[in-house]
């Protein structure tokens, strides 16, 4: 039941038992992919020495950002599905629901830096293929430790606000935001910064990469075997790095846009269609699932991932045998 300001209540028909089991049997299985599939390309990467490049240690911190994800939000979820109570109460409680409310957002914001890290070590290696990367690899790890400082900088209000509540002998985590500030506008503001001008920055370098890929000719004689397989490996790479980015769009943006107009109608005491709220569920499936889809992506569109993989389970079979 979503409850507006005004007082009036729409049903969701994903609040039935039977849609809280298909929920929860959805989540398990996100959760499942997502542990294995992001653990594999991490676990890839370090056994695989021509992969420990700059574009995947930013892909390998969005593997952790999207492995936090699941792991921080899905106990909350089913706790909230199947029970009336936060389970864990005093000074452990009260810090597990800050914990929990405040590192998925943490995690959002480090993978939309990441896609844009990718994008421009991406761009500078196609435009500038015979100069020094734009981001090294000595400087990689600054700049990841600094997609997770900005997180927990700008997710600090949030998690401050997360507070453990009683209400009639049950424990409820929940939201205190200041009244004198708005949640709404918060919101907005991280949704501009870190998610649409993000969307439209990546547009930009990526539409450069297709322009430039396009007419980008090959030095040398266009014979050279070795100078072909680098140009299509360059490719394979760009096409995966934009399907991961196609992929967070299509899961975040949607219910991004809904979430805010929910947000801002609560706080100006309007009344939404019913549908909304059914649609804000949905939607939130949609974007839980992106920590999933990545693996999926990689896997598909990498054959040095794919062949790292296969390689990993050869040699746990040689070590079974």
């Amino acid at each position: 039941m979503n409850t507006t300001m005004n007082g009036s209540s729409c049903y969701s028909p994903l609040n039935s038992t039977a849609a809280k089991i298909g929920k929860t049997s959805a989540y398990c299985l996100i959760f499942v992919v997502s542990l294995v599939g992001n653990s594999f390309i991490g676990i890839v990467v370090y056994k695989t020495q021509t992969l420990r490049k700059p574009i995947n240690y930013f892909i390998i911190n969005m593997v952790m950002s999207d492995l936090i994800y699941p792991i921080s939000w899905i106990q909350r979820e089913i706790t909230e599905s199947f029970s009336d109570s936060w389970l864990v109460g005093g000074s452990l409680g009260q810090a597990l629901c800050k914990l929990f409310s405040s590192l998925t957002s943490i995690s959002v914001v480090v993978s939309v830096q990441s896609l844009v890290l990718i994008a421009v070590d991406r761009l500078g290696a196609v435009a500038f293929p015979l100069r020094s990367p734009l981001i090294s690899s000595k400087v990689c790890p600054f700049f990841i430790l600094a997609t997770w400082i900005v997180a927990i900088a700008v997710m600090s209000p949030y998690l401050i606000a997360h507070k453990l509540v009683e209400y009639s002998g049950k424990l409820a985590c929940e939201r205190r935001w200041n009244k004198s500030s708005s949640f709404a506008n918060y919101f907005l503001g991280l949704y501009v910064v870190f998610l649409y001008i993000p969307i439209v920055l990546l547009v930009i370098l990526y539409s450069i990469i297709v322009i430039k890929l396009k007419t980008q000719k090959i030095p040398g004689e266009q014979s050279d075997n070795a100078e072909q397989q680098r140009a299509k490996r360059n490719r394979n790479v760009q096409k995966m790095a934009i399907a991961i980015v196609i992929g967070f769009v299509l899961c975040w943006l949607p219910w991004s846009i809904i979430h805010l107009l929910i947000l801002f109608a609560r706080e100006s005491d309007r009344t939404l269609p019913c549908g909304f709220y059914l649609y804000n569920d949905i939607g939130y499936i949609v974007a839980f699932s992106s920590c999933a889809i990545n693996p999926c992506i990689c896997f598909t569109f990498s054959g040095n991932y794919r062949q790292g993989l296969k390689r990993l389970f050869k040699c746990s079979n040689v070590v079974q045998e």
